[in-house]
């Protein structure tokens, strides 16, 4: 292998294996710092190093490994890590996954360039999270309120419209009772260009693309470049948030199209595989996006996360959702048979939680009786189920006068309560008074989680 005079460009590599370029003969190289890949005809790809030892390094080529000849292609090692330009500018603009711009403008006025890789937000230096976020939709804000600052994944599958949902929230999404900067920082992986379009499209024509910062990775994408978009999504929230003091939503779709890419790269390293053929640093490498959200006390800004994970074969037990859960504040879970039943969103009542919801609700946030409003309608669904498993035993007409009462409380919980249209955006107050609307349907005697004052003051209203 050659050396230039420089000391920073090698000539020839030693393998090539799928999107990876592994070199040798190197020295003075780190990991995740920034490479320039030159095939034989003189094209410069972008790679970043993925792994290095004395001597050697492997890196990821963003645009692919085709073309290239094992003794004439030449690696640049620029010395620093992937960065992205952020500025006011990059606001109502829609990138790449490395963080280039794909919408026809011209390049965003930078103010400074920030490392995509980000840095952990000191444990002492956290702020907890408290305050709510409306997202118009009632099954989150009235039963899994969202918290700022909080990470709080939808679960969702195959086939069900977690993407209609999640545009929805992008173009409902706000903060009561202040007057503060709010924005939407929206990263979609592995995606077909039909979505993208649908993406684009929707916020264009609701107005609320001045708002959002997009990141497109498409499917036909290079699949290591899925592995950078959260990160570049998150630097762009963390200038929005720390740096311009604006309280941040991130949304993140789809989580389980970058593991698989994470999964395809470790493969190809030949790294042992843990559960499902995932890396044993999977929990870890998760961790690394998931905690970038959060409050920092003196800081007038904050990150808020929603990721979108969609769960092969509906598995919950998945690696993806199951690690998730351990490291986010609850999860949204979308349920196949209420979507079956056209109830739009799909949000089932029962594994669905959010475990910051306590710290987010009640008076001078939301409305005092919230949060015994939100435990009455968990109780009361949850004796629904029983019911209706009963029913499917025994038939209906064999249920007692109070199970048919219930019965009857869960289909206009369903259909009165967690259904609502696309574009219908419901204030947290008009959630509540449904709530309190389907809870009258049940006798007040089976309303044990309610206080007397607040029965009445709104039961049967």
């Amino acid at each position: 292998m050659n050396k230039k005079t420089d000391g920073m460009e090698y000539v020839g590599i030693s393998q090539v294996a799928g999107p990876l370029v592994f070199v040798e003969g190197i020295h003075n190289v780190g990991y995740n710092e920034l490479a320039e890949v030159i095939d034989p005809a003189g094209k410069v790809r972008l790679g970043m190093i993925l792994e290095s030892s004395e001597g050697a390094a492997v890196i990821q080529v963003f645009e692919g490994t085709s073309g290239l000849s094992i003794p004439k292609t030449k690696v640049r090692f620029k010395g620093e890590p992937l960065t992205f330009g952020v500025g006011e500018e990059i606001m109502g603009r829609v990138f790449n996954g490395l963080g280039q711009p794909i919408d026809g403008g011209p390049p965003p006025r930078v103010e400074e360039r920030m490392d995509v890789n980000g840095l952990p937000i000191n444990p002492t230096a956290r702020e907890y999270p408290r305050k709510f976020i409306q997202t118009g939709l009632s099954a989150i804000d009235g039963m899994n309120t969202l918290v700022r600052g909080q990470k709080l994944p939808i679960f969702s599958g195959t086939g069900l419209p977690h993407n209609r949902i999640v545009a929805q929230i992008t173009r409902q999404a706000k903060i009561l009772g202040e007057e503060t900067s709010f924005a939407v920082v929206f990263a979609a992986m592995g995606i077909k260009h039909d979505v993208a379009r649908y993406f684009v499209r929707n916020f264009e024509e609701s107005g609320v693309l001045e708002k959002v910062v997009l990141f497109l990775n498409l499917a036909d994408d290079p699949s290591v470049e899925r592995l950078v978009t959260p990160r570049t999504a998150l630097t762009a929230a963390e200038f929005l948030a720390f740096n311009m003091g604006m309280h941040v939503l991130v949304i993140l779709t789809d989580m389980t199209n970058y593991c698989e890419s994470l999964r395809e790269i470790s493969t190809i390293r030949e790294e042992i595989p843990s559960r499902k053929g995932y890396p044993g640093y999977l929990y870890s490498d998760l961790s690394s996006i998931y905690e970038r959200a959060g409050m920092v006390k003196g800081v007038e800004g904050s990150i808020t996360q929603m990721p979108i994970l969609t769960m092969p074969n509906d598995d919950i037990s998945h690696p993806v959702p199951d690690l998730s859960g351990y490291i986010t504040e609850g999860q949204i879970v979308l349920e196949r048979e209420l979507d079956q039943r056209n109830i739009y969103p799909p949000i089932a009542g029962l594994p669905s939680l959010s475990r910051l919801m306590k710290d987010g609700i009640g008076e001078g946030m939301t409305r005092e009786d919230h949060a015994h409003v939100a435990s009455q309608l968990f109780a009361a669904y949850s004796h629904v189920k029983d019911v209706r498993a009963l029913a499917a035993v025994i038939g209906e007409e064999e249920l007692t006068p109070l199970d048919k009462v219930y019965l009857d409380f869960g289909n206009r919980f369903e259909r009165e309560f967690l259904s609502q249209g696309e574009y219908e955006d419901r204030t947290i107050f008009e959630t509540l008074d449904l709530g309190w609307k389907v809870i009258s349907t049940l006798p007040k005697d089976e309303l044990h989680r309610i206080s007397e004052e607040e029965l009445n003051k709104y039961y049967g209203k």
